[in-house]
């Protein structure tokens, strides 16, 4: 697992995994004592104090059963050839393995699928050039070589790549367009969320447009330009217009438990590294989604 300190700095290294992480202190420290945490490439102590811009590195084979094998998993593949795949992820499901959770996730499912994958994120992440929250579905990127992941992430860090969304919140917006500007970081209050704040925080900004207004909720697309740890249901909760069925940035009542929040990453576009042409994607939101949305529109 790897993990970029972009917030608060002179912490113990123990406690902001503690608060970032599932992981206990105490499994914490035996990862620690056995070398398996380091930063920069080197080991550390407990008493560590990370700094922003630390980039934190965690072994998730520490207890021998934490193996990442391929598992046999159906994918719903809307493009590939031999270099790179464009995947419709289904909400629930979990891009990558962290501590606690090494199956059934999307590169399981990928390692299964292809005979390779791109190295540039390590063994545990192979073939993500980006993520989107387990509960978010939608499409993704994946590379198959180095040389095509470095391309598509250079072309996500120019902001050239096209990511829209379409998701339902709370509250009637009145305005048809708008503009997001606020600058994401770690909540202190509660480090597993993230919040708009000035302190130790990363440029944001969220493109947003009204398609369907109802009684209590709106319809809107989302187009990203900057692609923060939870940016859309963050910059959704402060204006006041919370995701719908999202427990942890809005309403702690869901309407369906078994579905995560209202948001479906619709389209992708993007220049093939090899042939240098433009492509793009468009999926249809899943069943879960729409049944929501029809509740939503006929109260």
């Amino acid at each position: 697992m790897e993990i970029e300190v972009n917030d608060l700095s002179n912490i113990r290294i123990d406690k902001y995994l503690m608060d970032s992480t599932e992981l206990s202190r105490s499994k914490i420290q035996k990862l620690i004592e056995k070398g398996k945490i380091l930063v920069g490439g080197k080991s550390v102590k407990a008493s560590y104090l990370v700094k922003e811009n630390d980039l934190i590195w965690v072994s998730l084979d520490d207890d021998g059963d934490s193996s990442i094998l391929p598992e046999d998993i159906p994918l719903d593949i809307v493009y590939e050839d031999e270099y790179l795949l464009v995947v419709n992820k289904p909400s629930g499901m979990v891009v990558h393995p962290a501590p606690g959770n090494y199956s059934h996730t999307l590169v399981n499912a990928l390692m299964y699928h292809c005979n390779q994958l791109s190295t540039v994120n390590g063994s545990v992440r192979p073939g993500i050039v980006h993520r989107i929250d387990a509960d978010t579905s939608g499409l993704l990127l994946v590379a198959k070589n180095d040389m095509v992941h470095n391309d598509l992430a250079s072309q996500i860090g120019e902001k050239s790549v096209t990511r829209k969304y379409i998701a339902l919140v709370h509250g009637v917006i009145n305005e048809d367009t708008a503009t997001i500007d606020a600058p994401i970081g770690r909540d202190v209050k509660n480090r597993k969320k993230m919040c708009v704040t000035g302190d130790n925080s990363k440029e944001a900004v969220t493109h947003v447009r009204v398609l369907e207004r109802y009684k209590d909720s709106t319809l809107i697309e989302c187009v990203l330009e900057t692609g923060r740890t939870h940016q859309i249901r963050v910059h959704l909760a402060y204006i006041n217009h919370p995701l719908v069925n999202d427990p942890v940035y809005g309403y702690a009542k869901m309407d369906n438990k078994d579905f995560g929040q209202m948001l479906h990453a619709y389209e992708i576009g993007f220049v093939h590294p090899i042939t240098h042409e433009y492509m793009d994607f468009k999926v249809d939101p899943p069943k879960e989604f729409n049944d929501i949305l029809e509740m939503y529109k006929n109260r």
